[in-house]
């Protein structure tokens, strides 16, 4: 196995159309587990083939990070060919991209996702995901199709900004559930 480099958002590669892949050969198989190894090394989630410079219609993906069980925790998918089967209702995500450091954007992405897609064994699956899950494969699966998260972002910062405004949010919310039991005590206090 080996590192691999990653490129970076402004790359021609990134924004092109992948061609599938006709047969799992043992090079498919090294670009797997190359994507694995620097996927894990990047601290990321998911990989995909033209992130890695491979115009090929491959990604690894490592969804269950927010997992309680520890059997899925460090699952690994390979997915070739891939294929988004069905998709169900709408969630807003926050996401990164290793192919975009230092950013962050809110991406509306469905809720529950299919997922069909042959595994390093040649064989065809189906997958289903849901929450976070589904926003990694979606993500991953756009890079396939030359979309970047932040083509398609409804609102595109910086980490640093990502941050503040995740403060501002929490305070807020703090303030109001504050303003809430001062408003309970006082009902009571009224009684």
């Amino acid at each position: 196995m080996a590192l691999r480099n990653i490129y970076e958002r402004g790359e021609e590669i990134l924004s092109k159309k992948c061609k599938p892949v006709k047969e799992i050969t043992p090079r498919i198989i090294q670009l797997c587990e190359d994507m694995v190894e620097t996927m894990k090394e990047a601290d990321g989630v998911g990989l995909a083939a033209p992130q890695v410079g491979v115009m090929k219609r491959v990604f690894v993906a490592m969804p269950h990070v927010e997992s309680e069980d520890e059997e899925v925790v460090g699952k690994v998918y390979y997915m070739i060919n891939p294929e988004i089967t069905y998709t169900e209702g709408e969630q807003e995500s926050s996401e990164g991209c290793l192919s975009v450091p230092g950013y962050m954007g809110l991406v509306d992405r469905p809720m529950k996702i299919g997922v069909k897609a042959m595994g390093l064994d040649g064989k065809v699956k189906e997958y289903e995901f849901e929450g976070f899950e589904a926003t990694v494969m979606c993500h991953e699966n756009d890079h396939l199709n030359g979309i970047l998260y932040s083509d398609i972002a409804k609102d595109f910062m910086t980490i640093e900004e990502y941050t503040e405004k995740l403060g501002a949010l929490k305070e807020e919310q703090e303030n109001s559930k504050l303003k809430e039991s001062m408003t309970d005590v006082s009902c009571t206090n009224e009684e």
